[in-house]
């Protein structure tokens, strides 16, 4: 897909948010095209952060944290920015990165208040090593446990090949990712995978026999879980104060801003 294709489809679900009411901050791209490997027919999916009003905060409602479809197959995650920014802290991969995509949308409102989050990127994306090598471990077994599950969305793919390929993918993907991410590369960079030409050729040429597939998903999770493990023992924890403190402020400064100007247009 092209690069003009992708932008103008997150336009158009920033549009719509807008459209619906939301406080939107800013909306971002997530999925295979940020890892390069997306192929023809890819779906556009987009995560969106959006701010509370005052009467959200005032009678302590629930923050908004919901998706959307946005017609064609694409769908768009919409978070509280409280929520988002726990997301953010807990290290999950899909949506540190938001913080790396080249497709994104800012609100013009907002774009100076938000604009350190995407100037310390690395170092928010190092929070926490142990929450990150956590979590991409975490989502390994996930995959494999998806991998001949058959949910809704692809019991097609494994009546026709007993697995789904993209699971597999996925879990190849991660165990590339942690051991680049464990080796201190940087999270911009490895955000593309060495064995991307692999990867593509698993998603749109699936060839594999079932059991192949079946033994190599679990030989690679046991491969992560241990290398997590062994990271764990030999190397402390770190939490970036810096990061948090970068999280806090922007988040606080965004929230603030947006209740004084909705308390200035309600006089």
């Amino acid at each position: 897909m092209f690069k003009q294709e992708v932008q103008n489809q997150i336009q158009q679900h920033y549009d719509k948010l807008i459209s619906l009411g939301y406080n939107v901050v800013g909306i971002f791209l997530y999925g295979s095209q940020n890892y390069e490997l997306d192929y023809f027919g890819s779906d556009v999916d987009s995560k969106a952060i959006i701010l509370p009003t005052l009467n959200d905060i005032v009678f302590n409602r629930q923050p908004v944290s919901t998706t959307l479809d946005m017609g064609n197959g694409c769908l768009c995650d919409v978070k509280d920015i409280r929520k988002m920014f726990e997301c953010f802290k807990k290290q999950n991969i899909n949506f540190v990165e938001l913080l790396f995509t080249q497709y994104y949308i800012l609100n013009p409102i907002y774009e100076e208040l938000f604009a350190p989050m995407l100037d310390n990127a690395e170092k928010i994306a190092r929070y926490n090593n142990y929450a990150s090598v956590n979590c991409m471990c975490g989502m390994a077994f996930e995959k494999y446990k998806a991998l001949t599950y058959p949910y809704p969305s692809i019991v097609d793919k494994i009546e026709k090949y007993g697995c789904d390929p993209k699971q597999l993918h996925h879990i190849l993907r991660l165990k590339d990712f942690i051991e680049r991410y464990c080796n201190g590369e940087s999270y911009r960079t490895i955000l593309i995978p060495k064995n991307k030409d692999m990867l593509l050729d698993i998603k749109s040429n699936y060839h594999y026999e079932l059991e192949y597939s079946k033994n190599l998903a679990k030989e690679t999770c046991e491969w992560i879980k241990q290398y997590k493990q062994e990271y764990m023992e030999n190397n402390p924890l770190e939490i970036n104060t810096e990061a948090k403190d970068v999280m806090e402020k922007v988040m606080t400064n965004l929230i603030t801003f947006s209740i004084k100007n909705e308390v200035c247009r309600n006089e």
